[in-house]
């Protein structure tokens, strides 16, 4: 393939919550080689994290099995890239010393664990920091004394962690850092008014920061960020193939690389991710009027202001419930694909009452900041005379995915938000219809899918790449519109009265029961 062999195409890789992907992109965005590698994150000590051995493990695997591929498929040994891109979950807390080695375990954006320096620092600022921020975390630290924080030389994400290992450059895309603290949008860097502001609360605790040496360069959509070292082929590359000097863009978050590639950058367009998690990302035209814990603000990777709904919590329990099926299908001897049962009981969903029959669950494996609730209890609750068959309990847990964000999408109602198209994208959208037609009835608005709506984050970093690589003046809205999605308009499903409604029902019940999850935190050990 002339792509490959002319080095016309872009390689993306996201660390996703259950998955990395690597995507190879040739010159027309279309994906022709993929690679990937499942993994969990784990408590360990009350804390979510994942290992680095596990993160060089992962990133290499999946690097592998995509060259694997590329060498099957064309029969070529992949050796360079036209340019790269990084990309991983957003917010966490990863931070090193002046000998670059990691302080403290990774701490992801599932750790519910900064309540008070996210109130504390919502005051200050009168800007709410989310218990997931990077910010959080690090005050939360030093509120807690904890020992490491005088050592702190670099404090970034897992997208930024990868970034710097492989080009030595301590610098990150604005969709990211926007995740870490608040971004100032004319000068599209941290905002230095809260940063003075942070440094004052510390010094109060005993400790000197200087937050803008600690933290990563802020870097745009279409700028290159450096390039791949020697040592940085060598680490996601051991057999010595890839060759260094390929031009990588800014590192970006999960968030940004879903608004890439759902082409939802432009102001007055949104998207939904599903997965581990579940945000809704509506890009503004301007600021909110109030301060709303529900609602966290970030960027687009261009710098454009976005009103991001996150919650914690989307397909775990599914995820469970489906491995329970398969195991009876095991015990009676059949053989079904997991695509397959996947595909077959989602489907049973469309079958469901829209109010899911009086069913109801919380599939919280970690604790949902928009409820209130502090730690995981996943919980399905009925009544006697619920209407409990299998369209309704597939339904309640799709209905239940959503209800959070639901929640937070009330609220920029109330702000007169306009949002022209919707876009949903996550591995839930691969069963057409079902996911699309709930979440249609969530949002109470029309939501598209497109054709790379499977594609996912590793994607949307890919195009991040290409655009750095050929933009030729053009706004990051103009490149994707223009030469990336023209084709693409997707499916479109729009919600009935009688679904939306039903959902409205849903959601009643999903409010008041919100206090048994609570109780069930309580009495359950």
């Amino acid at each position: 393939m002339l792509d490959i062999i002319d080095g016309r195409t872009s390689l993306g890789i996201e660390l996703g919550s259950t998955r990395i992907k690597a995507v190879l992109m040739d010159s027309k965005f279309s994906a022709v080689a993929t690679g990937n590698y499942e993994w969990e994150n784990q408590l360990e000590n009350g804390i979510w994290t994942y290992s680095l051995d596990n993160i060089w493990k992962g990133l290499r695997m999946s690097y592998r099995k995509l060259a694997s591929e590329v060498f099957e498929k064309y029969g070529e040994t992949l050796s360079s890239v036209g340019a790269i891109g990084f990309s991983a979950m957003m917010h966490g807390y990863m931070a090193f010393d002046e000998d670059k080695q990691l302080l403290v375990p990774f701490r992801t954006w599932r750790n519910s664990m900064t309540e008070e320096a996210e109130k504390k620092l919502t005051e200050s600022f009168n800007y709410n920091i989310p218990q997931r921020f990077s910010i959080a975390h690090l005050y939360q630290a030093i509120l807690n004394k904890e020992e490491h924080v005088t050592h702190i030389d670099y404090l970034t994400t897992l997208a930024g962690y990868i970034h710097w290992q492989l080009t030595g450059e301590r610098t990150i895309g604005i969709g990211d850092a926007s995740g870490m603290f608040p971004i100032d949008m004319k000068t599209k860097t941290y905002n230095q008014k809260m940063a003075t502001t942070l440094e004052q609360l510390v010094e109060k605790e005993g400790v000197t920061l200087h937050l803008n040496q600690i933290l990563p360069k802020v870097s745009l959509a279409g700028e290159e960020a450096g390039k791949l070292t020697r040592e940085g082929a060598y680490l996601l590359d051991p057999t010595g193939n890839l060759k260094p000097g390929i031009p990588i863009c800014p590192p970006e978050g999960d968030a940004g690389t879903g608004m890439v590639a759902t082409n939802s950058v432009a102001k007055r367009t949104g998207n939904v991710s599903v997965g581990t998690s579940a945000f809704a990302m509506i890009v503004l035209e301007k600021e909110l009027q109030a301060v709303y814990p529900e609602i966290d603000l970030v960027t687009t990777p261009s710098g454009d202001l976005v009103a991001m709904v996150h919650t914690n919590n989307c397909s775990s329990d599914i995820n469970a419930w489906m491995q329970l099926f398969q195991e009876v299908t095991e015990a009676l001897g059949l053989e079904v694909s997991k695509d397959r049962l996947f595909s077959v009981l989602l489907k049973e969903a469309l079958h469901g009452d829209p109010d899911c029959g009086g069913l109801l669950s919380y599939g919280y494996y970690s604790g949902e900041n928009i409820t209130g609730v502090n730690e995981g209890r996943p919980l399905f609750v009925r009544l006697p005379d619920s209407r409990f068959n299998l369209a309704n309990f597939m339904r309640v847990h799709l209905a239940s995915a959503f209800g959070a964000m639901r929640m937070g999408l009330d609220i920029l109602e109330k702000e007169h938000i306009q949002i022209d198209r919707l876009v949903g994208h996550g591995g839930i959208f691969k069963t057409p219809e079902v996911g699309q037609r709930v979440l249609a009835a969530a949002m109470r608005a029309p939501i598209t899918v497109m054709n790379t709506a499977s594609e996912g984050g590793a994607w949307g970093i890919a195009l991040l790449a290409s655009y750095m690589k050929l933009g030729t003046g053009e706004t990051l809205a103009e490149f994707l519109e223009q030469k990336v999605f023209k084709e693409d308009q997707g499916v479109t499903l729009k919600p009935t009265d009688a679904e939306m409604n039903g959902y409205d029902v849903f959601m009643r019940r999903y409010r008041g029961g919100i206090a048994i999850e609570k109780q069930a935190i309580e009495k359950l050990i």
